[in-house]
């Protein structure tokens, strides 16, 4: 039975392989081996006749090469993402004017994330309208405005509505005269 510990320091280990790999396959002197391994193979041609075992050779090569790739730099790509999603969550958390609510935005639906797409394209058509580029609008900022609003049109409401009504202790008295 496998420790935790076993586990993880494997789990490093085929992550270190991986970064490894995915380095070095990004390099300058592995892609000029592979592109005169290419060249090797092509002019080995005319001595193998063009034969189908010439080109399964290549074809074999590439695709094995190709298939086990993908799982690298997928394995890569997503360690890369987490990490900037962290850093960028780090930045939103820590920014006092920023809205808390994007800081686990990754996991919204795309539906929702087009909602919030929206709201940021108005906010740029705001801030092309302000006079100065110093103007600043945040989510917060929006829901504080909404609430301010919201609470200015309850109590012109409530004002409308003891307007309308008749004050029943004048109304008694003007009875009574």
């Amino acid at each position: 039975m496998k420790t935790k510990n076993q586990n993880k320091n494997k789990n490093s280990a085929f992550e270190k392989f991986a970064s490894a790999v995915c380095k070095a396959t990004g390099s300058t002197p592995v892609f000029i081996s592979a592109f005169l391994l290419v060249v090797v193979w092509a002019i080995s041609g005319p001595f193998f006749d063009y034969s189908e075992t010439w080109q399964l050779v290549i074809n074999t090569g590439t695709t094995i090469i190709t298939f086990l790739m993908v799982f690298l730099i997928q394995k890569a790509q997503n360690k890369d993402s987490l990490a900037i999603q962290l850093k960028l969550n780090e930045l939103v958390a820590s920014s006092e004017f920023s809205s808390n609510s994007l800081v686990d935005i990754e996991s919204m639906t795309e539906e929702e994330m087009v909602i919030i797409q929206k709201y940021y394209h108005r906010l740029s058509e705001l801030a092309k309208k302000d006079e100065t580029i110093r103007t600043s609008h945040s989510i917060a900022e929006a829901h504080e405005q909404h609430a301010r609003k919201d609470k200015k049109r309850m109590q012109i409401k409530t004002k409308n509505k003891t307007a309308a009504k008749p004050n029943s202790t004048t109304s008694s008295k003007t009875a009574k005269k």
